[in-house]
């Protein structure tokens, strides 16, 4: 499946989600994201504000995580900060879910903990992370499951933070899990374009992808349109 640039650019959430971001990392990253019209742009919490201002004027939609990277915080915390993000102007929420209690096979706290940041990010459309690095085949199902039961917008495979990234085996499971109930955010190791498109055929419609793997694959993509690339940086 060959998707044009602007396709592409339309599908990637532009992310500087490490804890080493500088700010200069982070102008590269609005600046990137306006030129190219990528569809939201993350950054850290206490980068968001900053990131909301380098993006002012532009389509480019700005992002908020909350409990990132380890899904740990109190379901509490976790509803402070996605109000905290929605009151600063954040377009879209990604929460981590609380990956022990998947594993310990606590749902009704996974399910409530989710409604309670969808409940508090409202209107807004929530990604539930899920962290599929730290679960077995039917533990990423049940959490598909139980984000979809709580109303998310989209499940997400992960953070970029755990040792094992994402495959195009793990998106046809979730895939397979919630159907047409809900979309798929793949994140975590996306960084050529056969891999998106790989990804993109098995039914993500949504990428998380840090500054350098995106604009690789952007370039990928015009070198296959026989269009120049613009190098920014």
């Amino acid at each position: 499946m060959a998707l044009s640039h602007s396709e592409i650019a339309g599908l990637i959430d532009v992310s500087c989600v490490r804890a080493n971001v500088s700010y200069r990392e982070l102008n590269q990253v609005a600046g990137a994201a306006i030129k190219h019209n990528f569809i939201c742009a993350f950054a850290m919490p206490c980068h968001t504000e900053k990131l909301r201002d380098l993006l002012k004027g532009s389509p480019v939609k700005l992002g908020g995580v909350v409990g990132f990277p380890s899904g740990a915080d109190t379901a509490a915390q976790k509803v402070e900060g996605a109000r905290y993000m929605k009151s600063i102007g954040c377009q879209e929420i990604d929460m981590v879910i609380n990956v022990g209690a998947v594993l310990s096979g606590d749902d009704d706290y996974v399910r409530e903990e989710i409604r309670r940041v969808i409940e508090a990010a409202h209107p807004l459309p929530v990604k539930s992370i899920l962290e599929c690095a730290y679960l077995k085949d039917e533990e990423i199902v049940r959490a598909c499951r139980l984000a979809v039961e709580a109303g998310v917008s989209f499940v997400k495979s992960g953070t970029g933070w755990a040792n094992k990234p994402t495959t195009v085996e793990t998106i046809r499971i979730m895939k397979k899990a919630v159907g047409d109930k809900t979309q798929i955010k793949a994140a975590g190791g996306v960084r050529t374009l056969a891999a998106l498109e790989e990804m993109y055929a098995a039914g993500c419609r949504r990428f998380g992808i840090g500054l350098t793997s995106a604009l690789a694959i952007l370039k990928e993509v015009y070198r296959r349109e026989g269009e120049p690339f613009e190098e920014i940086f």
